[in-house]
């Protein structure tokens, strides 16, 4: 496994932006959780029962997510509180939330000139996967899909032009 750039998507729109993206989900993985996200050898197919949202309003407006399952979440929250796994209750949605709302922050804050000139939303989660997301702008998200302690997740940035 090598970094988490390996298992990024091709998209024709802000393509030098996967780079900053990929840096930022790891920086808020290794500073905030003190793991680090790897890439899967070979694609996997997840079933993500848990994502988290925080829009982005101004000079760059678009949603961005991390979708993982339950266990993913909790062990997130652990790792972030210093909690015991089987004590994870009902804080791995705002734990999750945060993560998502650091990347996003951290994320923003690498592009020239979009630290002040774009704002974040409050985290929403969503808790099951018998759902839809549906954007205006039906351009393909920038994507990552790496693995968070050895199990798979999903970063998402959807853009709106």
């Amino acid at each position: 496994m090598n970094s988490a750039s390996a298992g990024l998507s091709a998209t024709d729109r802000h393509p030098d932006w996967l780079p900053l993206l990929d840096l930022a989900a790891r920086e808020v993985f290794e500073l905030m959780l003190g793991c680090k996200l790897t890439v899967p050898e070979t694609p996997t197919e997840a079933t993500y029962s848990i994502t988290a949202m925080v829009g982005l309003a101004g000079r760059l407006c678009g949603v961005l997510s991390v979708g993982c399952d339950e266990r993913s979440a909790a062990l997130m929250t652990s790792k972030m509180l210093g909690v015991d796994l089987d004590k994870i209750g009902a804080e791995k949605s705002d734990a999750l939330g945060e993560v998502c709302n650091m990347v996003a922050g951290n994320f923003k804050n690498k592009i020239a000139g979009m630290g002040d000139g774009c704002m974040l939303s409050v985290p929403t989660v969503i808790s099951g996967s018998d759902y839809s997301m549906y954007s205006s702008d039906n351009s393909p998200p920038l994507e990552l899909r790496p693995l968070f302690e050895g199990r798979p997740i999903v970063i998402s940035l959807q853009i709106q032009s």
